[in-house]
């Protein structure tokens, strides 16, 4: 079984550490990373992908509700609440978090939130894979070969209070955020409210793999992957690095050696 990789948010250095001793004390977990505010640990969820996060609320400047609204809802981490109030815990579960302790935090209460926590990716996947499978039984059934999918050749965008075209050639690789999408074309990016996922759909797999639940790149636009800090890398083209979860790291793999 892979390690459960966890990310720690909290702005203060000792909670940070004590959560820290906890975590390597667990079995199969793994400490992905640390942060001490919101924006860092939107980006580091954004990068490293962890399947978990432990998030404290109260924050200098945004607090931990802004990084679970941000976080990717399709196939995003579990999130579980770390915080020393108890009355925002109503709001928290209205807002999907996992679980929710107080802080000292007890041993046997973290392990039992983080065994819940590997139940609930566990069920997720096998879910994935039920539908696969249910894909395939439907496309057997069928009989006949199911036509061809179209995919967008182009995408029209709202850019300075016009509409305009953009081909999807142009794009190099596209991110995730909130409830939308960021396109990455040459030196312009576009926002676009849409989630990743439907635009996905839009695309050829053909021309572009997920390199994690965050990003979706254009396959002729890798030029190498490496390895940094215990984590696969895509460099593009552009010079654009994508982190690859890995999840998806055997489809990004695929896609670069039957260019090779």
């Amino acid at each position: 079984m892979a390690p459960l990789r966890a990310l720690i948010v909290d702005d203060e250095p000792l909670a940070r550490r004590r959560l820290e001793i906890l975590l390597r004390d667990t079995p199969d977990v793994e400490v992905a990373g640390m942060a001490a505010d919101a924006g860092a640990a939107s980006r580091m969820i954004a990068d490293l992908a962890p399947d978990l996060v432990l998030l404290d609320i109260k924050m200098p400047g945004r607090s931990g509700f802004d990084v679970l609204d941000a976080a990717p809802r399709e196939d995003g981490p579990i999130v579980i609440f770390v915080t020393a109030f108890d009355r925002y815990a109503l709001e928290a579960f209205d807002r999907a978090a996992f679980d929710y302790l107080l802080k000292p935090v007890e041993p046997e209460r973290l392990a039992q939130a983080i065994g819940r926590a590997r139940d609930a990716l566990a069920a997720r996947q096998a879910a994935e894979r039920v539908r696969e499978l249910e894909e395939i039984v439907e496309n057997l059934r069928g009989g006949a070969p199911p036509a061809a999918p179209s995919y967008e050749r182009e995408l029209w965008i709202q850019d300075r209070g016009d509409r305009i075209s953009l081909p999807v050639a142009a794009l190099d690789w596209v991110a995730a955020e909130r409830d939308y999408v960021r396109l990455h074309a040459g030196p312009r990016s576009f926002l676009v409210r849409q989630p990743l996922g439907d635009l996905e759909a839009r695309l050829d797999p053909r021309q572009f793999v997920r390199a994690h639940r965050s990003a979706v790149v254009r396959i002729d636009r890798i030029v190498r992957l490496r390895r940094a800090g215990g984590r696969v890398v895509l460099v593009l083209s552009t010079g654009a690095e994508i982190p690859v979860s890995r999840r998806h790291l055997a489809g990004v793999k695929a896609v670069t050696v039957e260019r090779a």
